[in-house]
């Protein structure tokens, strides 16, 4: 089933105070873009009672205020926004256009320690999983899970592995992931079943309560490789400049 099937869009209610419109059914670009000009066309022209638009890879949930307004005329109002009568709002900015955030990244082993077991899943040498990691168009979908986790779509067909049957814990904060067709960056040290590649000194989660995290939804991400020594330093001086943060 595709996002150009009659089954889309799927509009279902949330609690007392949500829809939740569902575009397709997958992690595709195109379903995305669609995701995006939603949530943009909310932004420029709100219905009465309208609270926040929260995108996902396929779907938008739309909160409202119960108070003030409800699921049907909430779905009324979303079906004018992505029906074909639609008016034209501002087109969210193609990937191309979208500003592109640069984020380090050290492969070396102690750093990564799932990077041998995904080059032998996937028959290529560890450096040739660091150049197809490096290689992708990464572009920010979503976030969710904990504080600053931004999903990146955009992982090469040749490194995708489904996640591991068992999670690993303690997985400690700034490690690269990925695991089929995503990738992220922990902010956090928790457990995950995706697969550590490396690990990150780029900060994401910021001390600025209006802009939070370092990308928006929309946001292309380029990964750069540094060697130890560039990632220790790195580590020390954002230590230095917010000895608070959390690592």
């Amino acid at each position: 089933m595709t996002s150009d099937s009659p089954a889309f869009p799927r509009f279902r209610a949330v609690a007392d105070h949500a829809v939740l419109v569902e575009l397709g059914d997958r992690i595709d670009a195109s379903i995305h873009d669609r995701v995006r000009h939603l949530d943009t066309a909310l932004q420029v022209r709100p219905f009465t009672g309208f609270a926040e638009a929260v995108p996902a890879y396929a779907s938008v949930l739309v909160e409202f205020d119960p108070l003030v307004t409800d699921h049907a005329a909430a779905t009324r109002a979303l079906r004018e926004l992505v029906g074909p009568s639609a008016p034209p709002s501002p087109p969210a900015p193609p990937p191309e256009a979208a500003p592109v955030r640069d984020v380090l990244v050290c492969y070396e082993e102690s750093l990564a320690p799932d990077l041998e077991r995904v080059a032998t899943r996937c028959g290529l040498t560890r450096e040739a999983v660091v150049a197809a990691h490096l290689s992708g168009q990464y572009r920010v979908a979503m976030y969710g899970f904990a504080p600053g986790y931004a999903y990146l779509a955009g992982v090469p067909e040749s490194i995708r592995l489904p996640r591991k049957p068992a999670p690993v814990r303690d997985v400690p904060a700034g490690t690269v992931l990925i695991a089929g067709a995503q990738c992220l960056v922990t902010t956090l040290a928790m457990p995950t079943g995706w697969w550590a590649i490396g690990r990150s000194p780029t900060r994401i989660l910021r001390a600025d309560s209006d802009r939070p995290f370092l990308f928006d939804v929309g946001d292309g991400v380029r990964f750069g490789r540094i060697d130890r020594r560039a990632f220790d330093a790195a580590v020390a001086a954002a230590d230095a400049a917010d000895p608070t943060r959390v690592r």
